[in-house]
């Protein structure tokens, strides 16, 4: 499945590779030595492709082999630099974070490339996603679900952290969510399909 481009917005700083704490996702499935290596794999998969080079990959944990989605989002001076990602989960995760982190930095079509200057000032945040399941639009619960809605062969996703960053309520994700789709604003009301996630979001001081 090719790479899906998502919207987000966030700020701050922290040392590349490096996870930032925050309370409220402090709690989760992976440890922070797992969170710093899908981090660190992300930076390294950009470095080696701007070098033209073959990635050199540490002892990956089991854990990290499981196939999960995952979108990364690169950020440069507090501004999104770039974020593409797998909805489904069709390659294990270290993989899906290395191919997302390439795809971000150099084919989101939204942005120019990035270059080597900018590779060194990356911040960089992972969202690993959920299974999707079927919701009610009253359902989608802000702050916690993200949003695929799909008809015909047009379909649109944000992830759970757009809605705050944007200061958005339900009706505004609902329609934003239908826009990144291509779609009428009010298609959520009609013959749209809503399927929402969850995601562990972690990174570097952008949260």
């Amino acid at each position: 499945m090719s790479p899906l481009p998502n919207s987000s917005s966030s700020s701050g700083s922290a040392a590349p590779g490096q996870a930032h704490h925050n309370p409220a996702a402090a709690a989760g499935e992976y440890s922070p030595e797992e969170r710093g290596l899908l981090l660190r794999l992300a930076h390294q998969a950009i470095e080696a492709a701007l070098e033209e080079r073959e990635l050199a990959l540490p002892l990956i944990p089991e854990h990290l082999k499981q196939q999960r989605g995952a979108f990364t989002t690169l950020h440069l001076e507090g501004d999104v630099r770039g974020c593409v990602g797998y909805v489904f989960a069709v390659a294990p995760l270290f993989q899906t974070v290395i191919e997302t982190a390439r795809a971000a930095a150099f084919q989101d079509m939204r942005f120019l490339p990035v270059t080597r200057e900018e590779a060194a000032q990356l911040m960089i945040s992972i969202s690993v996603l959920s299974p999707l399941f079927s919701v009610q639009a009253e359902g989608v619960e802000l702050g916690k679900h993200g949003l695929l809605i799909s008809q015909g062969n047009r379909r649109g996703l944000l992830l759970p952290q757009v809605p705050a960053e944007h200061g958005w309520d339900r009706k505004t994700f609902l329609e934003q969510t239908c826009r990144k789709a291509g779609l009428p604003s009010d298609a959520w009301l009609h013959e749209a399909t809503l399927e929402a996630f969850t995601a562990e979001i972690f990174g570097e001081g952008v949260l």
